[in-house]
């Protein structure tokens, strides 16, 4: 049976593999649409990191954490769509 800590080095070796591929499309996207996404992406994948360590190491704090950081990551992102598509704030 695998036990908690391989099952969350796996988890964080996978989260690792996601965030250099959003990276590459950060650093090669050709447009900025594609740079936001990315960005996005990792945002998203620094969450789930987050959520999954409160989880496996039972600290409630790193859940909470990352609720707040989903909140400003969503704003945050819509201000950027906002601005990508040349409208008023």
């Amino acid at each position: 049976m695998i036990d908690l800590n391989t099952t969350f080095l796996l988890v964080v070796i996978a989260l690792v593999l996601c965030i250099i591929l959003a990276l590459i499309r950060v650093f090669r996207g050709p447009t900025a649409p594609d740079r936001a996404v990315g960005v996005d992406t990792i945002n998203t994948m620094v969450i789930v990191g987050m959520v999954a360590y409160g989880a496996a190491f039972r600290e409630v704090i790193y859940i909470d954490v990352a609720i707040v950081y989903a909140l400003l990551s969503f704003v945050s992102t819509l201000f950027i769509a906002k601005y990508l598509e040349g409208g008023e704030f």
